[in-house]
C-alpha cells in the first residue's frame, strides 16, 4: 500500500479543487458554484475542507457527512469523504463514497472511476478495479499522465484477478522461538550449507521510548531446529545494522549501515560516504573482524543498502537510491563484479527486465548464481511491492521478471524473500497474527516452478602431502563443458574450503600454492541424484616442488586413437602454462601413456604425439620456451596399475609432466 499512499499525496489537490468548486470539464460548472444549492450543505462542505487542510480529519469527516445529510445528492461532499478515507487508508469507506458520487452523476468527474480503482486495488478487489479502470479509459479528454497510470494499474488488476483464480500452494510456518521474539526479526540470510541463519532484530533503545536499534543475531540449525539466536557483538553497534548477506562458506558478511563522513553515530569504524553505505566483515579463526567500508566503487553520497553476495564470490548485488533534496528515490538494483585482486568494479544497473521506473529492492542472488529474487513496484503484480524472480540467460543477461503469484504476493507490500540453498524452502518476514510479537520470520515450501536450479556443495581441505599440514591456497573450479570459471577463491588458514555448485555438470578443480606442484582433478555430478544434505567431499594433497616429482594432467582429453586436443583441455593447459610462467626456473618432461591394448609400436606413436600436442600448446599459446620442455611417448611401459580391467586401463591412459630441474 505504500506505493498507493505516495500516489495519493500527488493527486490530493485534484479532489481539493472539487471541494472549492473549481471548474471541471466534465462538470461544466462556473467557478465558485457547487452541485448543491442548499446553503447549509455548502457551509458544512467548506468547513470540512478547512478542517481537512488543518489535518483535523475527524472534524472534516463530521462536516462532510453533515453536508450529505443536508443534501444526499451533493457530489462534492461524497467525493470529499471518499478522498479523506482514501488518504487515511480507510479504503472500504472510500469505495462506498466514490460509488455514491458515481451513482449521483457518473459523468460529473471521470477521475472518480480512477480513484475508485486505487482503493479497490489497495484491498485486493481486482475484478472491480478492472471494471472501474476500463470505464475510466473510455472517457475522452482525460489527462495523458493519468491515462498512462490507469493503463499500468489495469495491468495489475488483470494480473491480480487471474492470480487469485489460480493460487500457488502457500503454507507459511513460523521459524520458531530460536529466531523469533516479541521484537521484530527480518532480513534473513543463510550459509551455503543451510546450517547457519543470520538476521536483523530491532531492539528498544534504552532510555529512548519508541526508538529501536537494529542488530545482527545468528542461529545454528541442529536436527532441523533453529537454536536460540545470539548477537554478533563485534559488528553490532549503537547505530543500526541491517540487511546482511553471507558468503557461501559463512566467512564473509556484507551488510548496510547508515553513516556519514564523520562516522556512524560517532563510531570510528563506520566512516562512510554519506547516507547509508555497505560494509563487510570477515571471519578469521572463528571470529568476525571489525567492519570495513566496501569503498567508493560501491558507496556514494547516495543510499546503498540490501547487499547480496554471490556464492562464487565474484558478484555483489545491492540497492541504490538516488538522493533528491535529502530523500532517497529512484531505487534500483545494481551489480559490481569482484576482480581477481579483490577489488570492486564500477557497479552497473541491471537491465529493464529487473529495474523499472518504480521502486526495486530486496535483491537476493541464490547460491545457484542463476536465479535472482527481488521486489518491485513496477512490473505487473498484485499491487504495492511484489516479489519476482528472474533467470540468468545463456548470454549472461537476466530474463523476464516472473511474479511469484498469489498468495505469496498480495495487495500489500511483499519483500525480503530468502530461498535456502537446497531451493525448496523460502523465508520471509511478516507481522501476521499468531506470531511471537512484531515481525517474525516464517518459512514455506516454494512451489516447484519458482525454485532455483538444483545445486550441491563441495567441501574439503588442502594439505601438504608429505607433512599432512593444512595449507592456505588458491583454488578454482571450472565448468568443463563451457570452460568458464565457476569460482575463484582461497582456502581458510586451516586449509578448508566450501563451494556451492550447480548439479548435473562436470567440473575441473585446480589448486595452487607457492612452493608446491600444480594440482588438478575433475569430478562429475552428471546423472547423479542431488542430495543437498550430503556434500561432495574433496580433500586435496599438494606435493612440494622437487626434482623427479610427477603430476598427472587429469583434465587433458583426446578422442579414442587420436592426438588432437579436445576443447575441454584448454582450462587445464592454461593453468599449467601459468604455473610454468610463475616458476620460471622449472624444466619439465611431458609424458604420454596408453593401456596395453593394440600394437605397442602404434601406441608409442600415439602416446608421443599426445605428449607433443601438449608441448606445442605450451609453446604457442602459453609462450613457454622450448628449452624448458621435452616430450616422450611411453605407451604401456609405465602403467599406474595392472591392465586387467576396463577401469584400470582407463587409469593408465594419461598425460603427465615430470620435474626435470628446479
Amino acid at each position: 500500500m505504500k506505493k498507493y499512499r505516495t500516489f495519493y499525496k500527488k493527486v490530493i489537490f485534484i479532489c481539493l479543487c472539487l471541494l472549492v468548486g473549481f471548474n471541471y470539464t466534465q462538470a461544466q460548472m462556473a467557478p465558485g458554484q457547487y452541485t448543491s444549492t442548499n446553503k447549509k450543505a455548502i457551509k458544512y462542505l467548506e468547513e470540512g475542507k478547512q478542517a481537512y487542510e488543518m489535518k483535523k480529519d475527524d472534524d472534516a469527516e463530521k462536516y462532510f457527512k453533515k453536508a450529505l445529510d443536508e443534501d444526499k445528492n451533493f457530489i462534492e461532499a461524497a467525493l470529499g469523504l471518499a478522498n479523506l478515507y482514501q488518504v487515511t487508508n480507510r479504503h472500504t469507506e472510500a469505495i462506498t463514497y466514490f460509488k455514491r458520487a458515481i451513482e449521483i452523476n457518473p459523468k460529473f468527474f471521470a477521475n472518480s472511476f480512477y480513484f475508485l480503482s486505487l482503493s479497490q486495488l489497495a484491498i485486493g478487489q481486482y475484478q472491480d478495479a478492472k471494471t472501474s479502470l476500463e470505464t475510466f479509459l473510455k472517457f475522452e479528454r482525460i489527462n495523458p499522465n493519468t491515462k498512462e497510470s490507469a493503463q499500468k494499474y489495469l495491468a495489475n488488476a488483470n494480473f491480480g484477478a487471474d492470480a487469485v483464480k489460480n493460487p500457488k500452494p502457500f503454507n507459511p510456518v513460523n521459524a520458531g522461538p530460536g529466531i523469533n521474539t516479541q521484537y521484530g526479526e527480518y532480513f534473513p540470510a543463510i550459509t551455503g550449507d543451510g546450517k547457519q541463519f543470520l538476521f536483523t532484530r530491532g531492539l528498544p533503545r534504552e532510555g529512548m521510548p519508541g526508538f529501536f536499534n537494529e542488530d545482527f543475531f545468528t542461529s545454528n540449525n541442529i536436527t532441523n531446529v533453529w537454536q536460540t539466536a545470539t548477537p554478533i557483538t563485534i559488528i553490532n553497534s549503537w547505530g543500526n545494522e541491517g540487511a546482511p548477506s553471507l558468503s557461501a562458506d559463512g566467512n564473509i558478511m556484507f551488510f548496510a549501515s547508515c553513516s556519514d563522513e564523520t562516522g556512524d553515530y560517532g563510531s570510528p569504524d563506520r566512516k562512510g560516504y554519506g547516507s547509508c553505505d555497505i560494509f563487510y566483515s570477515q571471519k578469521v579463526n572463528g571470529k568476525w573482524t571489525k567492519p570495513r567500508n566496501a569503498g567508493p566503487a560501491i558507496n556514494t553520497a547516495n543510499f546503498e543498502s540490501q547487499p547480496s553476495f554471490s556464492s562464487d564470490g565474484r558478484e555483489l548485488y545491492f540497492v541504490r537510491g538516488i538522493l533528491h533534496r535529502g530523500a532517497a528515490k529512484e531505487y534500483d538494483i545494481y551489480m559490481s563484479k569482484i576482480s581477481d585482486d579483490g577489488k570492486f568494479t564500477p557497479p552497473v544497473k541491471l537491465g529493464p527486465n529487473i529495474n523499472t521506473t518504480e521502486m526495486e529492492e530486496s535483491v537476493f542472488i541464490h547460491p545457484d548464481n542463476m536465479t535472482l529474487y527481488f521486489s518491485s513496484a513496477g512490473h505487473p503484480g498484485m499491487g504495492g511491492l511484489d516479489i519476482f524472480m528472474s533467470k540468468r540467460q545463456p548470454n549472461g543477461e537476466w530474463g523476464k521478471a516472473i511474479n511469484l503469484g498469489y498468495p505469496i504476493n498480495s495487495f500489500v507490500d511483499d519483500n525480503s524473500l530468502l530461498v535456502n540453498p537446497g531451493g525448496k524452502i523460502a523465508y520471509f518476514a511478516s507481522n501476521r497474527s499468531g506470531g511471537y510479537g512484531d515481525l517474525d520470520i516464517y518459512q514455506f515450501d516454494l512451489p516447484e516452478d519458482l525454485r532455483p536450479e538444483k545445486i550441491t556443495y563441495v567441501k574439503g581441505k588442502v594439505y601438504n602431502s608429505k607433512t599432512k599440514e593444512t595449507l592456505e591456497a588458491s583454488f578454482e573450479l571450472v565448468d568443463l563443458e563451457t570452460q568458464s570459471s565457476v569460482t575463484k577463491s582461497y582456502t581458510q588458514k586451516n586449509g578448508e574450503f566450501f563451494v556451492t555448485l550447480t548439479a548435473n555438470k562436470n567440473y575441473l578443480v585446480n589448486v595452487n600454492k607457492d612452493g608446491f606442484l600444480f594440482y588438478s582433478d575433475n569430478f562429475s555430478l552428471k546423472g547423479k541424484e542431488t542430495d543437498f544434505s550430503k556434500p561432495f567431499l574433496l580433500d586435496i594433497p599438494l606435493d612440494p616442488i622437487d626434482t623427479g616429482s610427477v603430476v598427472e594432467l587429469r583434465n587433458v582429453f583426446f578422442d579414442v586413437g587420436k592426438w588432437d586436443l579436445k576443447p575441454e583441455s584448454k582450462a587445464e593447459l592454461d593453468k599449467l602454462g601459468a604455473f610454468l610462467t610463475k616458476n620460471a626456473s622449472l624444466k619439465i618432461e611431458l609424458g604420454g601413456h596408453t593401456d596395453s591394448d593394440g600394437i605397442r609400436k602404434s601406441n608409442i606413436t600415439l602416446s608421443e604425439n599426445r605428449a607433443k600436442a601438449v608441448y606445442n600448446y605450451l609453446i604457442t599459446t602459453s609462450k613457454i620456451s622450448e628449452a624448458r620442455l621435452k616430450y616422450k611417448g611411453y605407451a604401456d611401459l609405465k602403467p599406474k596399475v595392472k591392465n586387467d580391467t576396463p577401469e584400470n586401463k582407463a587409469k593408465n591412459r594419461r598425460t603427465e609432466f615430470k620435474i626435470l630441474a628446479k
